[in-house]
This record gives structure tokens, sequence and C-alpha cells, in this order.
């Protein structure tokens, strides 16, 4: 019950900063009573991260299950939207952007790496191991990163009146359109090559 009102109330739209004074109030309880459950506002949060990514971590394996069967570039979009659409559910961005304790901060790091990318990139790597792919898995895992991040802190969804997950797809679209290698007659391998070198093209011998 205390970590579900925590959670209410710090991901809130439009919570700023909210205190152990706050959620005493609004469970009707004593910090007193808070505190038995939890020594400080530091294991409060952990304990509000952990539900909220497991949240995540449902949605995401949900996601993958749904797209199972369907064209690697399809499978890549519904969990970058997932991901996105979760990611800016609980303010990851703005968590590890922001000013507040340092620890939790690298906390909500390491939890959206295990949930998150650690999954994007091995999406990658499969699609890299089936032949799928024209680019390095590492660079498309790196520019995905980028852009969700980028867009789920940015003002151009308001701007475009559009949001953050209309704009992923888009970009997501855009950006691996050209690395997934195409189901039909159109741009040759060897062209998609030319223009995006693999690692191994990179190496240079003795």
């Amino acid at each position: 019950m205390i970590v579900e009102a925590a959670g209410r109330l710090f991901f809130a739209p439009g919570s700023v900063r909210v205190s152990m004074d706050d959620l005493a109030r609004e469970l009707g309880m004593s910090k007193k009573t808070i505190y038995r459950h939890f020594p400080d506002k530091r294991s409060l949060l952990a304990a509000v991260l952990d539900r909220q990514f497991a949240a995540v971590e449902r949605t995401l394996a949900a996601a993958a299950q749904d797209a199972q069967g369907q064209p690697f570039g399809v499978r890549v979009q519904r969990f970058l939207l997932a991901a996105g659409s979760e990611l800016g559910r609980i303010g990851a961005a703005q968590l590890t952007a922001g000013r507040g304790d340092a620890v939790l901060r690298q906390y909500v790091e390491q939890r959206v790496d295990a949930v998150v990318y650690r999954r994007l990139d091995e999406l990658f790597r499969d699609g890299h191991r089936q032949g799928l792919l024209s680019a390095p898995p590492e660079l498309l895992s790196e520019i995905t990163r980028g852009a969700l991040e980028r867009l789920l802190t940015s003002r151009l969804p308001r701007e475009l009146d559009r949001t953050a997950a209309d704009l992923l797809r888009a970009g997501v679209d855009t950006v691996l359109y050209g690395a997934i290698r195409p189901a039909h007659p159109g741009i040759g391998d060897e062209q998609l090559e030319a223009v995006i070198p693999t690692a191994r093209d990179e190496e240079v011998g003795p």
C-alpha cells in the first residue's frame, strides 16, 4: 500500500518534489509508521522504481510476444514504441538527468540499461545473426538509444503537435529503413555496404 501510494505521488503529472509528509497525508498515517517499513526516502523510492520497472518488463515482454513471426522491422518498431511509452510514463529520462539523489539516478540508469537497452541490443544482434541487417548491430543500438532518450526530453513533440511515440515511429522508419535488408527488390546489398561499412570492413591489417 505504501509503495503504491508513493508511486502515485512520485509519478503524478506535474509533481515536482514529494516529501514524506505528503506521503503520510496521502496514506492517512504517521511518518513514523512509514519509517518502520522504509528507513529513508531513498529506500522507498528504490521500491517504487522496482515496481515501475517490473511493469516496464511486462510491457516489453508482451510487445515482443505480440510481434513474434512479424518482419524484423515490425519487431524493432513495436519494441521501441513500447519502450518509449513506458519510459515516458515513469519519467526515466528526467530521473536520470535530474538534480536529485545521485545514487538513485545511477540506479535508474542501471535499470533502464538492464530492462530496455540490453533487450534492444539482443534484438539487433538477433537480426544480425539472421542476416537481416546491413549495418553493425552496435551502431544501430547506439543510434536508436540516442533517438529514444532525446525524444523523451525534447520539446519537438510539442512543437510539432505530435506525441513522442509518433515521432519515434517516424524516426525508426527513417533510420532503420536503410539498415534492414529489404525483403523485396530495391537497393542492393552492395550499395548498402558501400554506404555503411561493417566492423570487418574497417579492420586494417598489419
